[in-house]
């Protein structure tokens, strides 16, 4: 690190506050921006900035011994899966405990992140600029919604579950006949939600494949507390994880859902206490998925058609990051929603830019970042050296080839980790690279 070196930040979500505490702690200077009047990001319920995708019943899917900051442990009192509220407090209380708030400038976004001179030129949505040696993207992954196209017209309401709130906002869906399209973890909450009787007067799950649906709790714990250990071999891990799960949740079919066609734990977990009971109770009725739409009439690929008012899309999100020139290739997913990084952190040959919290990991992103910024803090002061770019880029093909080959190949998959196994290898590489500076500053 020289004395000027100075950090921009975008964001101040999970990701954002944990790599800011992370800098101060190393003496390093920063800029933090946040679009938003507060922190916590996805995690703030009706953010102001739009770009939160909480719902009002939500809760988070990893229990609190799994999300909580290493400094910073998650109160004793708390349920094991928290609400958004509790989660949005605690990010909160963290920016507090460590005298983050003051730095964060709040309302304010960038609008656009240039190359100049080894460093970033930044331009605020003030219509100020600024210079930096370094850049932080840590703008999340789910803000952008991926919407389909279906063909036809509907004369109902089509909405991605991003717009969703509660069963009467933004629209009311009492007595309506509803169609949630997707079976992940959104998809599945919004449909127990919507499938009580004196709610939607008929609830449609409409998916293109069957999923495994995991329970929250085993034997009474958490399911996400005996997770098998990173130091055992993942395709062990794998078999033993597999075979329990069939023996918890048994066929799907048994409740009424299509039978998956991949083995449990090849896609990212859906998790769900209610919806199996909901499936096999008969409020929850499955449609395959939708070929095109008329009116309000949903035709459905196998032939068959049903009757909707409204079309609720739990459809995913796009990888976005709108402040980087659109000819700036190298800064940009690919057209099949790919985005390569070393550690899932940097682009090989780019220099001075960093991705923080940029992964769908299992079993929890909320501290991702902050074992990431670990390796940052100490390439900016000096302590760690990156390997060359042909070694990032051997590294980053090993590491996807080996986070990604039990997955099938879908957009929602490019970036999935394993948490466990990833925390390994990344202090793994944060000690190769102390031993790469030392070896440097002795020469």
């Amino acid at each position: 690190m020289t004395d000027a070196t100075k950090v921009c930040i975008i964001g101040a979500g999970c990701s954002g506050i944990t790599t800011a505490k992370r800098l101060k702690d190393h003496g390093i200077d920063y800029d933090q921006f946040e679009l938003s009047d507060d922190v916590g990001g996805n995690w703030y319920f009706r953010n102001p900035n739009g770009r939160s995708a909480v719902y009002e019943s939500l809760h988070i899917d990893t229990s609190k011994t799994r999300l909580e900051f290493e400094d910073f442990p998650a109160p004793e009192e708390w349920p094991d899966f928290p609400s958004h509220r509790l989660m949005h407090d605690y990010f909160r209380a963290y920016v507090e405990e460590f005298g983050l708030r003051d730095d964060i400038e709040f309302g304010t976004g960038v609008e656009r992140a240039v190359r100049r001179d080894g460093g970033w030129e930044v331009t605020l949505s003030t219509g100020e600029t600024r210079s930096y040696t370094d850049l932080v993207v840590a703008n999340g992954h789910h803000w952008k919604p991926r919407l389909p196209d279906y063909p036809g017209t509907f004369d109902g309401v089509l909405m991605h579950s991003h717009a969703y709130v509660s069963p009467f906002e933004p629209v009311e869906l009492r007595g309506k006949r509803v169609v949630v399209v997707g079976m992940g973890n959104s998809a599945m909450d919004i449909a127990s939600e919507l499938s009580s009787p004196w709610m939607a007067s008929k609830l449609y799950v409409s998916a293109r494949r069957g999923v495994w649906v995991l329970p929250k709790y085993r034997n009474g714990q958490p399911a996400d507390k005996v997770m098998a250990p990173p130091d055992i071999p993942k395709e062990q891990a794998l078999v033993a994880s597999r075979a329990l799960i069939r023996e918890l949740v048994g066929s799907m079919s048994s409740y009424g859902l299509p039978e998956p066609d991949h083995e449990p734990l090849a896609a990212h977990p859906s998790v769900s206490a209610d919806f199996l009971t909901k499936a096999g109770s008969g409020d929850i009725h499955m449609l395959p998925a939708i070929e095109r739409l008329d009116g309000s009439t949903v035709h459905l690929a196998d032939g068959s058609s049903v009757e909707a008012d409204v079309i609720i899309c739990a459809t995913g999100y796009e990888m976005s990051f709108p402040f980087f020139d659109d000819t700036e290739t190298d800064l940009h997913p690919d057209d099949e929603h790919r985005y390569p990084l070393f550690k899932r952190m940097i682009k090989p040959g780019v220099d001075h830019l960093f991705y923080l919290g940029l992964a769908q990991s299992s079993p929890t992103i909320v501290n991702l970042a902050e074992q990431q910024s670990k390796l940052l803090a100490k390439l900016l002061d000096g302590s760690y050296a990156l390997p060359s770019v042909e070694e990032q880029e051997r590294i980053m093909r090993a590491d996807e080839a080996a986070h990604l080959e039990q997955y099938y190949d879908v957009p929602r998959h490019t970036i999935q980790i394993d948490f466990g196994r990833y925390c390994v290898d990344l202090h793994a590489e944060i000690a190769a690279g102390e031993e790469r500076a030392g070896h440097t500053l002795d020469r």
